[in-house]
């Protein structure tokens, strides 16, 4: 009895914020163009049956899920446990900064979060127990079921290491754009065992539609 889980980051940021760490200590919200990527968002997904919705508590996430509101079965469940890494002494930084003070590449934190390399950060150990309630929490609740998870990059690649059962380090290699969907079929019976599969990994309906009509700064 598979679940059907859609991992949908957030749209984009407030301009001021690009290239920053924000993570869980910076409740930013959307640009006009993130505004736009979620309106995309919800035209596609009114689409979906989904039997149920999951959604981080940030402001960012909130605004993304709003526009679709009018298409989820029930008010989305808010959990704390999706809410986005805390990158500690690296928030606020930009990418520049990160090496320019700490002496590490912000290209490799997915490898410096796995080490616990980054000060003041959140430990990989954290991140991926507060992960593993939520998944617990939704696939036990929702079995045979389609389900919406709003949540963050991080997260999305956090719960795809889980899923997957692959090192977090792995999934700098995928790309998680400003709302963007990645569906994984929890479940599936296959050859005398259970598996899970990606059906769709990265889909961007502002852009892959040929909608994204706002185009940044």
């Amino acid at each position: 009895m598979k679940t059907s889980l859609y991992l949908i980051r957030h749209g984009e940021v407030e301009n001021r914020y690009h290239r920053i760490f924000g993570g869980s200590r910076i409740d930013m919200e959307l640009s006009e163009r993130g505004r736009h990527q979620a309106e995309c968002l919800a035209g596609w997904l009114s689409r979906v049956p989904l039997d149920a919705v999951y959604a981080s508590p940030m402001r960012r996430v909130q605004q993304t899920w709003e526009p679709s509101r009018g298409s989820f079965p029930s008010e989305p469940q808010i959990l704390p446990g999706l809410r986005e890494i805390d990158f500690g002494d690296w928030t606020g930084l930009g990418w520049d900064e990160v090496e320019s003070r700490h002496g590490m590449s912000a290209y490799d934190w997915l490898h410096h979060l796995e080490e616990d390399r980054m000060t003041g950060a959140e430990t990989l150990k954290t991140f991926r127990t507060r992960l593993a309630g939520c998944l617990e929490e939704i696939l036990g609740t929702h079995e045979d079921r389609t389900v919406a998870v709003f949540c963050h990059g991080g997260v999305i690649r956090g719960l795809l290491s889980q899923l997957l059962h692959q090192p977090l380090r792995w999934f700098e290699h995928v790309e998680v754009d400003y709302a963007s969907v990645t569906w994984v079929d929890v479940g599936i019976p296959k050859a005398g065992r259970l598996r899970n599969e990606v059906q769709l990994l990265n889909f961007t309906p502002w852009r892959d539609l040929g909608t994204d009509s706002v185009r940044s700064h």
